[in-house]
């Protein structure tokens, strides 16, 4: 696909957005210096958001259905960027701050995107706010967009490698067979796989009544920020096996058993979390748009066991590596795709709002590089991402690993608003209880 067009899953995410169900990335970064500058860090940023091609172009609709990115004539970074002074505001005013800022939706009319310096914070720290609309890019093009704006680092994009055959074959007839071929199989691998994705995701559906995370869709969020040990997950790890993300899957699933006791919901039913799966090193895309498949994974928030709760979600990622990201319920972002814009257009706002019937919550992991990053010097401490909520879901997480910490953003909408500290308590309990079963 050409790089200015915007894919069908692109604009499925701008067909979801509204007022009560904003489609953006965020994050929520600290960094540790002593009295910035901000509004030298506020004219940096303009300037390196000005070098980013993507950041300065818009959506153009077309009368298709379709939509295409174009420079917008009268971009200016500086419109983006905006600088905020904390003063007390209860006992976290940053979190509160942050969710106040994160919850208002971005203005589709213009580049999706927004950044906000925050000062005022303890510890001689500042904070960069960030948002990225879903159609701009998923959470792998989220972090070179931002790795843009921070001071400059090693890390190298490798180039596209050109197989030995393609090398070694340069006849034009061969050439044109093998395009053929390459299409016609394509265009069938597509309709085999969308037939298997569609007809997976009517079994895995569920009746009625509903996870206990189902709410209103209302404008009402509010964040909450846990950091963990690296080492502990490690550690755990050792103990019992499975992956980091396995690790992070089942303390988050006891975390939530926790929180629904706490709110009077009894947890006899697992709850099912969206696993998104980048597709952009399998597919070899460059940043920008979304390259995403993913998993359907069972929380066992029924089991009492954190061990077992452990093994659970380890057996069930297995199955779902197994079968790949390109079949199973889980990869709608793979059917999305395949749907013209215009169906999105006409559809997709009214499908999002059965996306309950499939999953009760998303759980994303966002890769960071493991060097140290900075802006203008300052040494970047901690940082949490933030998932949007789909439409009548009450919470959702995103994992990022830096450095020697694990950092949990929680999204929490509609009545699981004043429940999220709670939750948040939760989740370092529930990783202290996998401790406690580690020699």
């Amino acid at each position: 696909m050409p790089a200015d067009r915007l894919s069908a899953l692109d604009i499925a995410f701008l067909c979801i957005d509204g007022p009560a169900t904003p489609m953006h990335l965020g994050a929520v970064a600290l960094f540790s210096a002593r009295d910035p500058d901000v509004h030298r860090l506020a004219a940096l940023l303009a300037q390196r958001a000005e070098a980013l091609p993507r950041l300065r172009r818009r959506v153009r609709t077309e009368l298709t259905g379709g939509a295409c990115w174009e420079v917008d004539p009268g971009f200016d970074a500086s419109s983006h960027i905006s600088v905020h002074r904390l003063t007390s505001e209860g006992a976290d005013p940053l979190t509160a701050h942050a969710s106040r800022w994160l919850a208002a939706p971005l203005d589709t009319s213009g580049p999706l995107w927004s950044v906000q310096l925050v000062t005022g914070l303890p510890e001689e720290r500042f904070a960069l706010l960030v948002k990225f609309h879903h159609a701009l890019c998923d959470g792998a093009g989220a972090v070179e967009l931002v790795l843009g704006l921070l001071d400059e680092t090693s890390i190298s994009r490798p180039a596209p490698r050109m197989s030995p055959a393609d090398a070694a074959d340069d006849s034009p007839l061969r050439a044109l067979w093998r395009d053929t071929r390459a299409t016609v199989e394509q265009v069938v691998g597509n309709a085999v796989e969308t037939a298997g994705i569609a007809g997976a995701m009517l079994r895995a559906a569920r009746p009625f009544p509903l996870s206990p995370t189902v709410t209103t869709c209302s404008t009402r969020r509010r964040l909450g920020f846990v950091r963990l040990d690296l080492g502990d997950i490690r550690r755990v790890r050792r103990a019992h096996g499975g992956t980091t993300n396995d690790v992070v899957l089942a303390l988050m699933a006891g975390a939530l058993r926790e929180w629904l006791t706490n709110r009077n919901d009894d947890p006899v039913h697992p709850l099912r979390a969206l696993i998104p799966v980048g597709m952009r090193r399998r597919r070899g895309e460059q940043a920008g748009g979304n390259a995403l498949s993913g998993y359907l994974c069972e929380l066992p928030v029924d089991l009492e066991s954190p061990v077992d709760r452990l093994h659970a979600v380890t057996e069930a990622m297995n199955r779902n590596k197994q079968a790949g990201p390109w079949r199973g319920p889980g990869a709608l972002p793979v059917l999305a795709e395949r749907l013209p814009g215009a169906v999105h257009r006409l559809a997709t706002r009214t499908v999002a709002h059965a996306a309950p019937l499939l999953f009760d919550t998303v759980v994303t992991n966002v890769p960071l590089p493991g060097m140290p990053l900075t802006l203008d010097g300052a040494a970047l401490c901690e940082v949490y991402p933030v998932v949007p909520l789909a439409p009548h879901q009450s919470v959702a997480c995103a994992v990022s690993t830096y450095r020697d910490g694990v950092h949990i953003g929680l999204h929490t909408g509609g009545d699981a608003v004043s429940g999220v500290g709670s939750l948040a308590d939760a989740v370092t309990k529930s990783m202290a209880a996998l401790l406690q079963h580690c020699p």
